[in-house]
């Protein structure tokens, strides 16, 4: 595996903020994809108080080899979850809050469901935040995401995370095309929501094969995308094949605003929620 390189540093998760969410997101019984998918950006996004959340619990029904979240059976839906996460971001004083969840393949509707009733929640609970939602593929389901978009949410994220060849190895239990089609989907749905995806790099994908993806998604309706380097979980996970420079990174990044995406965020740290709120507002600005 190539030697990670001394620019790719991330800022240690320390600090009065970090630790006082740490111990927020513990005490509402909580969980936070900075956590579960042990996120390099943990110290630098909870020191400028901005997590994002994982509902639906943090066992997922899929297996794919780059994410670090626990796989297995899935966990008993909590009712409570929404209230609990609405009620952290009021102590927190968000403006913007980012919602996830894991896979639930065991669930007719994916968990749609719960992404509406967190949705509402935290518009209840702090008018006036904004709410970005990244959403599984729901197996292709339509009436999934109708039901996810008829809440709606500021921004609509659903990653695709690879190139189409890697998929097999990467999004075990994904389809790219499946992917496509619920951004088309949910665009169509909601014509003013933006509309986000993103890939990691560093998998053995080539270059023309990121452009292709970027290409497609921007056919498909997506008006943010996010660039960011594949790091490895545990050895258990898939291996890097090479680490992407920075200047690589801002080369996709002028090709994606050239392709004519509203807000591309491209670097070797960047992952689907990092600075989210940026991305948003260059959409509605």
């Amino acid at each position: 595996m190539p030697v990670r390189p001394q620019w790719l540093r991330a800022p240690a998760p320390v600090g009065q903020n970090y630790r006082e969410l740490k111990t927020l997101i513990a005490d509402l019984k909580l969980h936070t994809v900075c956590e579960s998918a042990a996120c390099p950006n943990v110290g630098e996004c909870w020191n400028r108080r901005t997590a994002t959340f994982m509902i639906l619990g943090n066992v997922c029904t899929r297996r794919c080899g780059f994410c670090a979240v626990q796989k297995g059976g899935p966990l008993a839906v909590d009712y409570d979850e929404p209230r609990r996460v609405a009620e952290a971001v009021a102590i927190m004083g968000l403006k913007y809050a980012v919602v996830t969840s894991v896979n639930r393949d065991d669930r007719k509707d994916g968990g749609a469901e719960l992404f509406k009733l967190t949705i509402e929640a935290i518009r209840e609970r702090v008018p006036g935040c904004k709410v970005e939602v990244l959403v599984p593929d729901f197996q292709g389901s339509h009436d999934a995401m109708k039901i996810v978009m008829d809440a709606r949410p500021d921004v609509l994220n659903h990653n695709t995370e690879t190139v189409p060849r890697l998929y097999r190895q990467v999004r075990l239990g994904a389809r790219y095309e499946r992917s496509l089609e619920m951004l088309r989907y949910a665009k169509e749905l909601a014509p003013q929501t933006p509309v986000k995806s993103g890939l990691m790099l560093g998998l053995g994908e080539l270059n023309e094969e990121v452009l292709q993806v970027m290409r497609d998604l921007h056919e498909h309706s997506v008006d943010i995308l996010t660039l960011g380097q594949y790091l490895r979980p545990s050895p258990k996970h898939l291996p890097i094949v090479r680490y992407v420079a920075p200047a690589e990174f801002e080369e996709l990044r002028r090709a994606g605003k050239a392709m004519g995406f509203s807000h591309v965020e491209a670097g070797p740290l960047v992952r689907s929620s990092y600075h989210a709120d940026e991305g948003e507002a260059q959409c509605v600005a």
